[in-house]
C-alpha cells in the first residue's frame, strides 16, 4: 500500500494497472489518498489529468477508485479524447470504467465523431466503447452533413451510422421538417424511416417552382395543340 499527500506545481506518477494490463498516467497540481487496496481512492485537484489506453481526460477534480484505479470520475471543466473511438467530449461530469469501457457523460454533453463528421449535444450521454454506441437523453441536438436532429432520447450507432430518436424527435433536412413518434436516419444513405403520427413540410425552391410552372405551361399548350389537331378530324367525320 502506498500513501501520498503532495501538493507541488505538478505533480505526476504512471502506474502500471495489471488487472487491466494497460498504464495509467496521471498529474495535478494537488494529489492525495491511497493506492494499492481494493478501497483506495486518489483525488487529483487543479489541473488534473489522466491518460490510459484509450482515454484523455481533463479536468478541475479528478477522483480515481477501486483496484487498480478502475473507476475514473471527473468534475469541472471536463475535456478529453476517446482516442480509439476518435471521439471529442467536453461536459461537466463525468464517470469512466476501465473495465466495461463505459462512460457516462453528463451537464452540457458535447461529443463530436471526428471519423463522421456527427456532433451531439445532450444533457446525458452514455457511451459504450466495445459496441461504438451512445445513448443520449433530454434536450438532445444532433447534426451530421444537411441535418440537425432534435429529441428527448436517442440511441447514435457509430458503426452502423445509424442513428434512433423518440421523445418528440424531429429532423430538419434541407429546410425539409420531419415529425414522428419515432424517427430512424441512416446517416450513410440519408435515408428518413418516420413511424407513429408523421408530419412533415416541402420548401419548394424558387428554381423548383419556375420548373413547375412551366412544366405546367408546356402541359397546357400541348393539350391545346391535341385539340386543335382533332377538331377537322371531327368535321371531316360529319361531312362523310
Amino acid at each position: 500500500m502506498k500513501k501520498f499527500n503532495k501538493a507541488a506545481a505538478l505533480l505526476i506518477l504512471s502506474l502500471t494497472s495489471f488487472a487491466f494490463a494497460e498504464k495509467i498516467t496521471f498529474s495535478a497540481n494537488k494529489m492525495s489518498g491511497v493506492a494499492g487496496n481494493k478501497n483506495s481512492i486518489t483525488t487529483l485537484k487543479g489541473n488534473a489529468k489522466v491518460n490510459t489506453k484509450s482515454m484523455d481526460i481533463n479536468a478541475d477534480y479528478i477522483e480515481l477508485s477501486g483496484k487498480d484505479f478502475r473507476m475514473i470520475k471527473a468534475e469541472g471543466n471536463v475535456v478529453g479524447k476517446n482516442t480509439e473511438s476518435n471521439l471529442d467530449f467536453s461536459c461537466g461530469r463525468l464517470i469512466y470504467d476501465r473495465e466495461t469501457k463505459i462512460a457516462t457523460l453528463e451537464n452540457d454533453v458535447k461529443l463530436t465523431d471526428i471519423d463522421n463528421d456527427v456532433v451531439a449535444q445532450a444533457q446525458i450521454i452514455e457511451y459504450n466503447q466495445d459496441s461504438e454506441i451512445a445513448v443520449m437523453q433530454i434536450k438532445i441536438n444532433l447534426t451530421q452533413k444537411d441535418n440537425v436532429c432534435t429529441s428527448a432520447y436517442a440511441i447514435y450507432k457509430k458503426n452502423e451510422q445509424i442513428l434512433e430518436m423518440s421523445g418528440n424527435p424531429k429532423i430538419v433536412q434541407n429546410g425539409d421538417t420531419f415529425r414522428a413518434q419515432t424517427i430512424k436516419l441512416d446517416m450513410d444513405s440519408q435515408e428518413i424511416t418516420l413511424s407513429g403520427r408523421v408530419k412533415g413540410s416541402v420548401v419548394t425552391t424558387a428554381k423548383e417552382e419556375e420548373q413547375a410552372v412551366e412544366n405546367s405551361e408546356n402541359a397546357e399548350e400541348s393539350q391545346k395543340e391535341t385539340s386543335a389537331e382533332d377538331s377537322p378530324k371531327e368535321e371531316g367525320e360529319k361531312n362523310e
